[in-house]
C-alpha cells in the first residue's frame, strides 16, 4: 500500500527512519504533529457528510448559538404560516425569521414547559412583530389568532342556494369570502364574494390552479360553472392578504392534491371515461343518497350511460335551479338546457357539487349488479334499487304513499 501520509506505518517506525534520516529530535516531533493533522482532517471530511444535519439538530435542540429576547407584546401585525409536519424548532426558525421573536431560543425555552407548544396545529397564525419569547408563545397557542380555515362539505356548490322557506345557504364563494376576513393594522379585510366570482369566473385556468386534464373541460363549460366540482371537501387554510386569484388557486391546488389521493387522474382511465367525466359522476353519486348506497347508485350511472338511457336525475335539473331538493315539477323536467338529464342523454356539461373521498371511490368502482332505477324509499335517506321500471314505479308509490317524499 502507498502511504505517503503515513497513516498507517507504525509510529516508532517512523520515528525511527526519521532519527536515521535526520538525527533532530525536533524534525520528528513536527512531521508527527503533521501527520496527525492531516488523519484528523480526514476523518472530520468523512464524518461531515453523513453528520452535518445530525450536527446542526443537535446544534437547535442543545440550544447553541446565540439568545437574544424583546420585551413586551410586540408591534405591528404579521401572518406566520405553520406548515404541515412542522417540529417546534421549525417554528421558533420561521419566526425569527419573520421578525416575530429575536432568536429561535426565545421561543423554544420560553414553550419548553408548555404542552401546548407541540400541539400547533399547521395553518396561518396573526402574530406581531418584536414579540417576547414568552409572549409569542401565548399568542400561539391561543386559538383566537388561528385563522379560521375553510371548511367545504360534501355537495357544497360555488352559489348560495334559497331554499323554498327562503333561507339562503350559502355556496363555497360566500364561504371562502367570509374565511379571507382578518384584522389586520387596525382594520378588516375580506375579499368579497362578487371578486371571487370574476376571478372564477374570467382568470386564466392555469392562474387558478387547474391541472391539465381538466383544462379542456373547463374552457368549454359555461362560465359560471366552470369550476364547479373542482373544490373537494375539507379544510383550507388560507392566507390573508392574498387576493381573489390567490385564495382560488390556493383552494384549488390543495383540493387537486386531495383528487389525486383518491384516485384521480391516475385510476379513472379504467373506468373508460375521462378524469373530469369521473369527477361529474362522482358529484351526482354525491348529491343521489347517502354514502352507503354510493356504490349502487354509481353503477345505475353506469348502465344507463352504457345502454344508452337518459339519466333522469333530479338532482342537476335542481343544481341549475338552485333549490335544495330532491322532487322536480313536469315543468322543470320539461325545461331545455345542459343540465336537464330527462331532456339531454348523457353527463351534465360539469360536476353538480363538491364531491367527497366516497364518492369518488364509487365513480372509479361501481358495485356490481344490473340495477337500472333507484329511488329515495325511507325517510332517513335510504335507496331501493330495482332493475325493471314496473319495480320502479311500485317502489316509488309505495315510498310516496308513506311520505318520503
Amino acid at each position: 500500500m502507498n502511504d505517503d501520509l503515513g497513516l498507517f506505518t507504525d509510529p516508532d517506525t517512523r520515528d525511527e527512519r526519521a532519527a536515521r534520516g535526520k538525527g533532530d529530535a525536533a524534525a520528528r516531533r513536527a512531521r508527527r504533529r503533521k501527520k496527525r493533522t492531516i488523519l484528523w482532517v480526514v476523518v472530520a471530511l468523512v464524518l461531515t457528510g453523513g453528520g452535518v444535519g445530525a450536527y446542526y439538530g443537535y446544534r437547535t435542540l442543545s440550544g447553541i448559538g446565540s439568545y437574544d429576547d424583546f420585551t413586551g407584546s410586540g408591534e405591528s401585525d404579521v401572518v406566520v404560516e405553520v406548515k404541515d409536519g412542522d417540529l417546534v424548532t421549525t417554528i421558533a426558525t420561521t419566526l425569527k425569521e419573520q421578525g416575530v421573536v429575536a432568536s429561535s431560543r426565545a421561543f423554544t425555552e420560553a414553550g419548553a414547559g408548555d404542552a401546548r407548544v407541540t400541539a400547533i396545529q399547521p395553518g396561518f397564525y396573526l402574530m406581531k412583530t418584536k414579540m417576547s419569547g414568552e409572549s409569542a408563545v401565548a399568542r400561539m397557542v391561543d386559538p383566537a389568532s388561528k385563522v379560521v380555515p375553510l371548511e367545504v362539505k360534501g355537495g357544497y356548490v360555488l352559489h348560495d342556494i334559497t331554499g323554498p322557506d327562503g333561507k339562503v345557504t350559502p355556496g363555497i364563494l360566500a364561504r371562502l369570502s367570509e374565511a379571507s376576513c382578518v384584522e389586520m393594522g387596525g382594520a378588516k379585510q375580506c375579499v368579497t364574494p362578487q371578486q371571487l366570482r370574476d376571478a372564477a369566473d374570467n382568470a386564466d385556468p392555469a392562474a387558478l390552479g387547474i391541472p391539465d386534464w381538466a383544462r379542456p373541460d373547463v374552457a368549454a363549460a359555461p362560465k359560471a360553472n366552470r369550476l364547479e366540482g373542482l373544490i373537494v371537501p375539507g379544510l383550507y387554510h388560507l392566507k390573508p392578504g392574498a387576493d381573489a386569484t390567490e385564495l382560488l388557486k390556493s383552494v384549488i391546488t390543495t383540493s387537486m392534491g386531495r383528487l389525486q389521493g383518491y384516485g384521480i387522474p391516475a385510476s379513472a382511465g379504467k373506468t373508460g371515461f375521462r378524469p373530469y367525466e369521473v369527477l361529474v359522476i362522482a358529484s351526482l353519486i354525491e348529491k343521489e343518497g347517502l354514502t352507503k348506497d354510493f356504490g349502487k347508485i354509481s353503477r345505475v350511472i353506469y348502465s344507463r350511460l352504457a345502454k344508452p338511457q337518459r339519466l333522469e336525475l333530479d338532482s342537476t335539473v335542481n343544481y341549475k335551479l338552485d333549490r335544495p331538493i330532491i322532487t322536480t315539477s313536469d315543468e322543470d323536467r320539461a325545461a331545455s338546457g345542459p343540465y336537464n338529464t330527462y331532456q339531454v342523454q348523457g353527463l351534465p356539461p360539469t360536476p353538480i357539487g363538491s364531491p367527497g373521498r366516497e364518492a369518488v371511490t364509487a365513480a372509479i368502482t361501481p358495485e356490481d349488479g344490473q340495477w337500472m332505477y333507484f329511488v329515495k324509499c325511507q325517510k332517513d335517506g335510504t335507496t331501493c334499487f330495482t332493475n325493471t321500471y314496473e319495480e320502479h314505479l311500485a317502489v316509488s308509490d309505495k315510498a310516496r304513499a308513506e311520505g318520503v317524499f
